[in-house]
């Protein structure tokens, strides 16, 4: 079984044959070089597949799925709730959240936000590849841009990451079934307006996740990594 993995974006079941994209085929043919008969992954909501390369026709791969290598869990919901920020720093950020289990991405733009637009088709591919990578089954969502007050209409679990608090632990017993969101600030961190936003807001809890002043992608990593461990 080779231990490439690829997204596949329509339905897969056993005996499907179908093709792989251009992009997809160009990867598989000339830069790992398989060849005709060698086995590839495939994944989606639908799970992970093994499937057979049938056949290479003008630099176009075209397989069959031959077994079911996983279905899908039931993943922990964990958002990440974000500014965007500067792009080489923002591909980093998304890639390890990716990594570290987060399935909706939420940018918000704050008061202080520099950045204030994103390139979602961008980010798509970068969190498709990081998935890949990663041995997900599932790829996280990306909504559009929002401001803080729609953000904090979503019911779910806040954690609030504030330089301000003297708390330092997550409380399983505060949490309820709805969804884990973390809260990062813009690189000129919260406005206090904002700050009372999130405190007031049902189901938060703030922590100070390090004594100094994190970069926005550190902080993300470093909190994400303290929630995981947590909640699992």
């Amino acid at each position: 079984m080779s231990n490439i993995r690829l997204y596949f974006l329509e339905n897969l079941y056993l005996n499907l044959s179908d093709k792989l994209d251009k992009s997809q085929s160009h990867y598989v043919t000339k830069v790992m070089r398989l060849k005709v008969g060698d086995n590839i992954s495939l994944f989606n909501t639908s799970g992970e597949w093994e499937a057979k390369i049938l056949n290479i026709s003008k630099n176009i791969v075209e397989f069959k799925i031959i077994k079911q290598l996983r279905s899908k869990k039931n993943e922990k919901e964990l958002w990440l709730a974000f500014s965007p920020i500067k792009s080489n720093y923002f591909n980093f950020m998304i890639q390890k959240a990716t990594e570290l289990g987060v399935t909706k991405f939420i940018p918000i733009i704050f008061d202080r936000s520099v950045v204030r637009k994103i390139n979602k088709e961008r980010l798509k591919k970068i969190i498709i590849e990081a998935a890949e990578q990663s041995n997900r089954i599932d790829i996280p969502l990306i909504e559009n841009t929002q401001n803080l007050k729609s953000f904090l209409n979503n019911k779910m679990n806040l954690i609030f990451a504030d330089l301000n608090s003297n708390n330092k632990k997550i409380d399983l017993k505060k949490l309820k079934k709805n969804p884990i969101c973390l809260i990062i600030g813009p690189e000129g961190d919260f406005s206090e307006k904002e700050r009372e936003q999130i405190l007031f807001f049902d189901g938060v809890q703030p922590i100070k996740i390090n004594e100094n002043i994190l970069r926005s992608e550190t902080a993300v990593i470093s909190a994400l990594s303290i929630i995981n461990y947590v909640i699992n």
